[in-house]
């Protein structure tokens, strides 16, 4: 069998992008080709004005065409991961928006996903982002809807998450433009055990790390996290999962080598610490958004932490 012409999909890189995220949506692409013997895929790379730029690994890519050279393509995927924010610029956005008003389907690898939202593409879309990023993404786009699903197809919109979360994306577009047997084969090929949907979890789940027998533990640490910004306190912490407040205490001194208190402290740190790292937010929102009555009770606590206080972190924040 022959085809009329290849579905084209482009990668669009910028600085910083995550090269194992790219690797792992080209990839599949590459081999669907190989075996089916025809040029089902074709995946030009490109970059904004054309030139070479650094993955967040140090190495550069030189790409075959910048955004205005580029034709006839059915999506377009951009490539992002560390210090999104700064990448943001008017030429990017300008660039989105042309590509969608050619009715171009766009997407997002890794933290791609933050520079569609920035240019106003994901709008009244579902998507998602790494689990590092959801935090920032719905504290900057409160309307949108972000999942932490492993990838969401919504539409002509595509997300996912960064690592090799790309591949079970592509395996869906490819097991819907060319049957799943040809995804099943890539599969193969690549030494992967399943094929993952996108309601797979991006994080290895709680219950993997402490085995079943612990469903009170378990729902206690996903109720700190759904709790972030108004924490509950640890008598209604064991209320809520039918326990005592001494039989908490002691699945988590048993289990996680901590106290109840401690660990939810150590829960809202890491979020501000990602707030401040990858937000324009104030320290007093900051502080807010994670459950801190002062600033400065936050400051001291965030120091005693990481060692630096939360201004500083911020300031020394620099690239890589």
């Amino acid at each position: 069998m022959t085809i009329d012409a290849p579905i084209r999909i482009g990668f669009l890189l910028v600085d910083k992008y995550s090269m194992i995220a790219m690797s792992s949506a080209i990839e599949p692409l590459r081999m669907a080709n190989r075996l089916s013997q025809q040029t089902l895929y074709e995946w030009p790379v490109l970059t904004l004005d054309g030139q070479s730029v650094c993955a967040s690994n140090g190495l550069m890519m030189a790409p075959g065409d910048s955004v205005d050279s580029v034709k006839n393509l059915d999506i377009l995927f951009i490539c992002a991961g560390m210090d999104v924010d700064q990448v943001y610029n008017k030429k990017l956005q300008s660039a989105l928006h042309a590509f969608d008003r050619r009715k171009i389907k766009l997407g997002g690898l890794c933290t791609g996903a933050y520079l569609l939202a920035r240019a106003g593409l994901l709008d009244g879309y579902h998507c998602t982002i790494h689990w590092e990023n959801l935090t920032s993404m719905r504290e900057e786009f409160p309307k949108l809807n972000v999942s932490d699903e492993l990838y969401e197809i919504d539409r002509d919109r595509y997300t996912c998450a960064g690592g090799n979360a790309p591949l079970d994306m592509m395996l869906k577009i490819i097991t819907d433009t060319n049957g799943g047997m040809l995804s099943a084969n890539i599969s193969e090929q690549f030494i992967c055990d399943r094929i993952r949907g996108r309601h797979d979890r991006q994080r290895t789940p709680l219950q993997q790390h402490l085995g079943a027998s612990q469903p009170k533990l378990i729902e206690a640490i996903t109720l700190m996290e759904a709790n972030i910004e108004e924490p509950m306190s640890i008598d209604e912490l064991a209320a809520f999962v039918g326990v005592s407040r001494r039989q908490l205490e002691r699945l988590f001194q048993k289990y996680l080598s901590s106290v109840p208190t401690r660990y939810y402290m150590d829960l809202r740190l890491h979020c501000a610490r990602r707030l401040l790292l990858q937000t324009s937010k104030s320290v007093i929102d900051v502080s807010l958004a994670c459950g801190f009555v002062s600033a400065p009770h936050f400051s001291k606590c965030y120091r005693d932490f990481f060692g630096i206080p939360p201004r500083q972190e911020r300031q020394h924040k620099a690239p890589n």
